[in-house]
């Protein structure tokens, strides 16, 4: 019960994290947290020094675009669903699953993309000329060129020749 009393009594703690503090606790870079804020991702208040302040749901909300981020989630993505959320409040347990569900077919679609890549780049590799348009092996005389342009065999439900 002291402990409380005290906390409360606390301005410093009272008035919210420096942009330091927070930059420790949630493990991202100062410059990291002016650019979420630059973008809207998270806010701060500022003393009557300027400086800024956060409160402690800013770390939750810095938390959720990291770990979004992790899985490869661009910042616009995120912020689309951190504006979904009612008053700009920090995301709850229950909002980072719907969160989760709706990212869910995009990053599935994204796995496909890269086991694509990891499964297939070496076949381009492999030949040393690294050109899809002009290799005599796997696209001979450029055949290829009729169905359009780019890394076509790397493309999802794309098939080698061969196969």
């Amino acid at each position: 019960m002291v402990k409380k009393e005290m906390e409360d009594e606390d301005p410093a703690r009272s008035a919210g994290l420096s942009v330091g503090d927070m930059a420790k606790r949630s493990g991202v870079a100062v410059s990291t947290l002016h650019f979420y804020e630059v973008k809207g991702l998270i806010r701060s208040s500022r003393t009557h020094g300027n400086q800024r302040r956060y409160s402690r749901d800013m770390l939750r909300r810095v938390s959720v675009i990291k770990a979004a981020q992790r899985v490869g989630l661009p910042l616009s993505e995120i912020a689309k669903a951190l504006d979904a959320l009612p008053d700009g409040r920090t995301p709850t347990p229950r909002d980072w699953d719907k969160m989760a569900s709706s990212w869910q077919g995009e990053l599935d679609e994204r796995i496909a993309r890269l086991g694509l890549l990891r499964d297939r780049l070496s076949g381009c590799i492999g030949c040393g000329c690294l050109s899809m348009k002009l290799c005599p092996l796997v696209n001979p005389l450029d055949t290829l060129s009729e169905c359009g342009d780019g890394p076509l065999y790397l493309a999802p439900g794309s098939r080698y020749p061969e196969e």
